[in-house]
């Protein structure tokens, strides 16, 4: 997964609400809180894959990542965003 962030393969998916990602978040992820992933599936659908999903802990992430798969999208669990953050900023 480290991998896939650093070679900007998919897209980053910060599944945190409005609120947090305004109070920081990862350069170009988009922002589509938890509570919003099954109304909004058709556009997760039609991002650039493999989805990249992140939080503040890893915990709403895992909840979307489990959401996804079983709608057959290819999304990893990539935990904090911050850990995100460190992964894209160690190669750009």
């Amino acid at each position: 997964m480290e991998k896939i962030i650093a070679e900007n393969r998919g897209t980053i998916v910060d599944v945190r609400t409005y609120g947090e990602f305004s109070g920081g978040n990862v350069a170009g992820s988009i922002n589509i809180p938890l509570n919003e992933i099954p109304a909004r599936i058709e556009e997760l659908k039609a991002m650039k894959s493999p989805l990249v999903l992140c939080c503040a802990s890893g915990m709403r992430s895992g909840q979307a990542q489990s959401f996804l798969s079983q709608n057959n999208i290819e999304c990893h669990n990539g935990g904090s965003w911050l850990d995100v953050n460190y992964y894209k900023s160690k190669n750009n």
